[in-house]
């Protein structure tokens, strides 16, 4: 399942890095709807708020239905039929949604009927595997290039930093019974765990009931497209899409992201398994590290507007040159010496 995830790009660089092709091939950023509202996090979790991408035909009925905007939802679908006065009073869990029965939960089934498709956006999502000793937390995103190394600017034409995890949704919007503002909220759609995480949590079925392996993962600007542009793509073409993929990566991190008040760099900062807060040699942790030291300097609490910058990609096969443990040994000699180092990992 997904039950937290790290979004911490500043909103202006947000917007750029969620750039696509318009139907004429042109650049385009969404337009934010509610930007004010949005606040970057390392330990975001259920009825916190987050962005989310959608057609702007859903706010603007004369609008093309394949551009998109930039929306802050509050995670954990409330239904458009909810009719009690507030919306915690519903006695159901609406942050995930299984794929399997996304069509016939009326929770779910009605939104999705009506093409109120979103595309959750992310640095990544944590995954808990339970261990004798506890559970161990792993961070799991999309494989990064040596582009994302590059700071870039703004006069960049196509974004040069972390690559979103695109995740499949669902919103909806909920108007109070005695009226007042609309509520947008969002459900991610969960899969089978892919082959690759499965070893971390996989569905099993207890008692007749499943649980959510990973969140159905949207992995290109072309399965974007289709998934929320409702007016061309209808519902049964666009719920092929809703696969598990093979193209993520992860590493282990400590477990002070296991308590949701925590929200630094700290929560996906990798680490080696069994060690004292080191981090084990692996080929792509120079991105990720990169971007915590940036990260750390443009957090939510000091720079917003500073552009995290990710270092690495931690697949998991030996690498013969520069690996992360010099990077992060040369961070944390620059940062001083952050709060993890005092925890037990």
């Amino acid at each position: 399942m997904c039950g937290r995830s790290a979004c911490s790009l500043a909103a202006d660089n947000l917007r750029r890095a969620c750039a696509y092709r318009d139907r004429r091939g042109q650049l385009r950023q969404p337009e934010w709807v509610r930007e004010d509202r949005y606040q970057p996090s390392y330990n975001k979790g259920p009825q916190s708020s987050g962005p989310v991408l959608l057609s702007r035909r859903h706010l603007h009925q004369d609008a093309d239905s394949s551009e998109r905007v930039l929306m802050d939802m509050r995670w954990g679908l409330v239904p458009s039929w909810f009719k009690q006065d507030n919306p915690s009073k519903l006695q159901f869990n609406t942050s995930n949604c299984r794929s399997d029965t996304m069509l016939s939960k009326s929770s779910y089934k009605g939104a999705l009927l009506k093409g109120k498709r979103c595309v959750v956006l992310a640095d990544g999502f944590y995954e808990w595997q339970q261990q004798s000793g506890g559970k161990q937390p792993y961070f799991i995103y999309f494989p990064q290039t040596k582009d994302a190394m590059d700071k870039g600017t703004e006069g960049d034409e196509e974004w040069k930093g972390w690559r979103l995890l695109t995740m499949a949704g669902i919103f909806d919007c909920w108007e109070p019974p005695a009226g007042g503002e609309m509520l947008y909220t969002y459900t991610i759609i969960t899969v089978d765990a892919s082959k690759d995480v499965s070893f971390i949590h996989h569905r099993q079925v207890r008692a007749g009931k499943g649980i959510a392996g990973m969140p159905a993962i949207l992995d290109g600007d072309e399965a974007i497209r289709k998934w929320l542009d409702f007016a061309e793509v209808p519902t049964q073409e666009a719920i092929k899409l809703i696969q598990p993929t093979e193209n993520i990566v992860f590493h282990p991190v400590s477990t002070f992201v296991n308590n949701i008040r925590n929200d630094t760099p700290e929560c996906v900062a990798p680490i080696e398994l069994g060690a004292k807060k080191e981090v084990k040699a692996t080929p792509s942790n120079k991105v990720m590290l990169g971007w915590l030291k940036s990260s750390q300097e443009g957090s939510p609490q000091k720079k917003e507007n500073d552009l995290p910058k990710w270092t690495s990609e931690f697949i998991h096969s030996p690498s013969p040159k520069k690996t992360s443990a010099d990077v992060l040994r040369q961070w944390l000699g620059k940062q001083g010496q952050p709060a993890a180092k005092k925890r037990k990992a």
